[in-house]
């Protein structure tokens, strides 16, 4: 199973590169920061661009923007970006100023990672990355990941998901679990079907309809973004934060 994942992980990053051509931006906010009291921060799958309305993060801005809740900040930013990723957090929670996260910012960050394909890999590796730093998330998605060892869930995060799908070559991991089960809840592993799926795919690049059909129409699932939605309103819920304007 981890060969086959293997292989589809570097299948993708074989198919991502054909259109390597293509300029981006690698980050889309929202916003300032500073006037948000929650960061959700969303990695691209492949190399898409952070505001194309094609792919799922991209589109879940989108939603969350329209939702206009006063205390969310919204960023998206390209899954091998991680270092602009972490500024985005610096950003957002270094509140007095001073260039760095002190512990009484690390204590009041609010933040909540989620991505998809690659960009759910990335998501695990900046959580990561935010654990050497001292910096809790309190909650990860991710959405059919594509990646190596995205499976374990670093003891910083306070809640975690994982939403995949099974039915091609190109496909995430079945089960996540805490590195700690005593910080981290692993809210649950939720699995999706496409082998008989209608999803409208034919504005996609050909590789992508031929090699990832399931991949790629779980991106395009309504229902996969609803219960992305349901985990990041649900988690905000809990903590009494950002009630609609």
């Amino acid at each position: 199973m981890k060969n086959r994942r293997r292989i589809a992980g570097l299948l993708v990053a074989l198919l991502s590169v054909i259109g390597r051509g293509e300029k981006f931006e690698c980050v889309h906010r929202s916003a300032p920061n500073w006037q948000r009291e929650v960061l959700v921060l969303g990695f691209m799958g492949g190399r898409n661009r952070p505001d194309d309305p094609r792919y799922g993060v991209g589109r879940f801005r989108q939603r969350l923007l329209a939702m206009n809740l006063p205390c969310l900040g919204v960023e998206t930013v390209a899954n091998d970006k991680r270092e602009q990723a972490f500024e985005s957090v610096r950003s957002a929670f270094d509140r007095n100023h001073d260039g760095q996260i002190d512990a009484d910012e690390r204590e009041s960050t609010r933040l909540i990672l989620y991505g998809q394909s690659f960009g759910g890999a990335a998501v695990v590796k900046f959580a990561r990355q935010l654990k050497a730093a001292g910096i809790p998330v309190m909650l990860t998605v991710e959405v059919d990941a594509v990646g190596r060892d995205d499976q374990v869930i670093p003891a910083n995060v306070g809640a975690a998901a994982n939403l995949f799908q099974n039915d091609g070559m190109v496909h995430g991991p079945s089960r996540i679990r805490a590195e700690d089960p005593r910080l981290t809840e692993i809210i649950g592993n939720f699995q999706f079907h496409y082998r008989d799926s209608t999803i409208e795919i034919s504005d996609l690049p050909w590789h992508k309809r031929v090699f990832e059909q399931s991949h790629v129409r779980m991106d395009r699932d309504p229902a996969v973004w609803r219960k992305v939605e349901e985990l990041i309103l649900t988690t905000l819920d809990r903590n009494g934060w950002c009630a609609p304007s």
